[in-house]
């Protein structure tokens, strides 16, 4: 496919950029290339020093996607045609490679500065534009400014006494070594069992002279069945992709599966395990969001599903105090309430004579010491301390920036909650949207396909935006109210609030406590932009250029 003609070296003859994307994942990247074929002026400031956004910072030990390859890439432009993966599941060093073959189609580099770390956006209201600094103190103008950071942008470290005073190795996985690190022969603490923790602690088990994981909750992790891929693989998967494709785009989560159209609570216990067993040799997400349609909303039904993953667990793990620790006859939470990990060795590793689990509330590290860490029972030592520990999810990495209109930050606005209008922008906040954002479908929506869906409703947005010659657009207090409403009424109408998730900020300490991911369903939440854009993007103010009349709803 060849590169896009057009240069796209500079901004107008007046230095300001039409839009400034912040973020070079998915959905920046996607955007970028939809609106420089719309005529756009646009870059993209990029914090990371190559391609792939997350999948730039993601290169600790293990590290690999929860989908397949073949659903997480892009449909766009039948990219997906020509390029195979090596794995069914494909590590960091997998997605590297996919991005550079996406730039070397598309030529995307040549409209991104990496490591830039954007540090502020100020609104300036008479020039209607923005003014976006970085770190770095590269400046630039732009009349729109698009925050594609992603959920998973900003991580979150442990608050513990002593941790700057450890003398060995300590990375959390968001920030691991970009050369790499050798764990072999290593005495390694690993905090945390999310989906990093569960990752990183598969590799580090099989190499480390020994291993000490410290769980908070245990992961009800599914097993991934993680196959290697041949060229003539590739071949057979492409055969059905484009009808893949078409349930991605139709299906509750944007993944290639729909949900089972019969309630768990309703069915036979034989037939149900007989369905269970099943999906269990498939594995992979269906287990999550391909299974019994009540599965998520009918605790009962849930709990068939938990019985069956804890009996899966209590085989593998031969010690029966840790196989309690890690599948508890109470369930911690309802299962897919929290996003499920994927899985290839993890429950067996804890068979090993080199690995130990503790459970941190009954044995919480106290302290951290130059060459290890202290709990009530007593001191680890430790060459290596890895901090699992997760990310202030969803708004964290937004408000990581100094985003600043009519004297308000936007941090500010939200110290007690985030409003937006469908994920896609806040009032007071003129010319700006965001991308894979918060009360947006992110946390429960396969990447590429929230980027390529959520990038479209964007783009022709702003193409509408720029036909009409407006200059300036803001969603109004009410609209944002209302679809703050709408999320928070779907969340406490279902299991969620029954865990401490990032899917509502209940892992950050302090966090105002909100549904921060939209649980409806990615065809809902198109069905009801489609309603936004056939009322001429109601819920929307607007100025036209050269004037400073404003209206609602401009046909």
């Amino acid at each position: 496919m060849p590169a896009p003609t057009k240069e796209h070296t500079n901004a107008d003859e007046t230095g300001v950029l039409d839009t400034l994307i912040v973020g070079g994942g998915f959905s920046g990247l996607y955007l970028l290339d939809r609106l420089r074929e719309q005529g756009f002026d646009v870059k993209v400031w990029d914090a990371a020093g190559g391609l792939g956004g997350i999948w730039w910072w993601n290169c600790y030990p293990g590290a690999r996607t929860d989908s397949t390859g073949q659903v997480y890439q892009f449909q766009y432009k039948d990219l997906w045609k020509t390029y195979d993966f090596k794995e069914l599941y494909p590590d960091s060093d997998g997605l590297r490679d996919y991005f550079e073959y996406v730039d070397s189609q598309l030529d995307l580099s040549h409209d991104i500065t990496f490591n830039t770390f954007v540090e502020s956006c100020k609104w300036d209201e008479i020039a209607k534009e923005w003014t976006v600094r970085s770190s770095q103190g590269l400046e630039q103008r732009a009349r729109m400014v698009i925050v594609a950071t992603g959920f998973g942008a900003k991580p979150l470290y442990p608050n513990i006494e002593g941790l700057d005073s450890f003398e060995g190795e300590c990375h959390h996985t968001a920030r691991w070594p970009q050369g790499g690190l050798d764990l072999a022969g290593k005495r390694v603490v690993v905090m945390g069992t999310g989906s990093s923790g569960v990752q990183v602690i598969q590799e580090a088990a099989a190499v480390a002279e020994n291993l000490t994981v410290f769980q908070r909750t245990p992961n009800l992790a599914l097993p991934m069945r993680q196959q290697q891929l041949s060229a003539k693989d590739n071949d057979r998967i492409r055969e059905n992709m484009e009808e893949r494709f078409c349930i991605r785009d139709t299906s509750f989560a944007g993944f290639d599966f729909y949900f089972i159209p019969q309630n768990a609570a309703d069915t036979p216990d034989d037939e149900r395990t007989s369905t269970y067993e099943q999906m269990w040799e498939e594995g992979g997400m269906p287990l999550w969001l391909g299974n019994y349609q009540d599965i998520l909303n009918d605790e009962e039904a849930n709990h068939t599903f938990y019985s069956f993953w804890r009996s899966k667990i209590h085989e593998r793990v031969k010690d029966p105090k840790t196989a309690e620790m890690l599948a508890p006859a109470t369930p911690p939470h309802p299962f897919g309430v929290k996003r499920p990990s994927l899985e290839q060795n993890y429950f067996d590793v804890y068979n090993q004579d080199n690995v130990e689990l503790k459970d941190s509330n009954e044995t919480p590290i106290t302290r951290v010491l130059p060459h290890g860490v202290e709990t009530p029972e007593d001191v680890i030592e430790c060459d290596v301390l890895i901090l699992a520990t997760g990310f202030d999810n969803n708004s964290g990495g937004i408000n990581a920036i100094d985003i600043e209109a009519d004297g308000q930050l936007l941090r500010d606005k939200w110290a007690t909650g985030v409003d937006t209008y469908m994920g896609l922008s806040t009032n007071g906040f003129p010319n700006l949207m965001f991308l894979y954002g918060p009360q947006s479908p992110s946390g429960f929506c396969n990447g590429p396909t929230s980027a390529e869906r959520q990038g479209d409703m964007v783009a022709d947005f702003l193409g509408w935006i720029k036909e009409k010659g407006i200059s300036r657009f803001e969603s109004t207090v009410e609209v944002e109210r209302e679809w703050r409403a709408h999320v928070d009424d779907l969340f406490v109408n279902s299991l969620f609030p029954k865990a401490k998730s990032w899917f509502w900020g209940a892992n950050v300490p302090g966090k105002p406590a909100q549904m921060l991911n939209y649980s409806g369903g990615v065809p809902t939440y198109l069905e009801k932009w489609d309603e936004v854009k056939r009322d001429g993007y109601v819920g929307f103010e607007f100025d036209r250029e050269h004037t400073e009349k404003s209206c609602e709803g401009v046909a």
